[in-house]
């Protein structure tokens, strides 16, 4: 099984944008983001430990300005942790291994895939297309993965 992780390898390669989203727990600005219009098959990882987070299958446009997702690849590369910063509570959304900050998820997705809406900053991600996946390690969630 692959193990992810931060390393200081991999915070010294991020972006200055990347860096306030994912360890100063930033937003970034709406319709910004890198994989907004993305509908390429493929996963999104952790642009930092390089951990599987969500599934082009799961993306849809919820016309918010961040890219949004139905659910996560797995549960547990996960972590939801309750925000109440800007005066409002909201889940925030972890890479669990990596511990970078990726967003926020909401109760207002689609209720035919299970309601919820990940919506994510486009810097805290990388792509990694259906056709590079199993070498890149990521072989085991071409099941996941479907043309859109």
């Amino acid at each position: 099984m692959t193990t992810y992780h931060k390393s200081p390898e991999a915070i010294a390669n991020l972006t200055p944008e990347q860096y306030r989203v994912t360890q100063e727990n930033g937003t970034e600005r709406p319709w910004t983001g890198p994989y907004l219009e993305n509908k390429e098959p493929g996963i999104y990882v952790d642009i930092v430990s390089g951990e599987p987070l969500f599934a082009s299958s799961a993306k849809y446009e919820s016309g918010c300005g961040w890219p949004s997702f139905t659910k996560p690849i797995a549960s547990d590369h996960i972590n939801e942790l309750m925000d109440n910063s800007l005066g409002m509570a909201r889940t925030e959304v972890r890479s669990a291994q990596g511990d970078s900050h990726l967003g926020h998820v909401f109760p207002d997705g689609p209720p035919e895939h299970g309601g919820l809406r990940y919506c994510i900053n486009g810097a805290a991600l990388r792509f990694v297309a259906r056709d590079e996946m199993e070498a890149e390690g990521y072989g085991a969630y071409l099941d996941q993965v479907e043309d859109i």
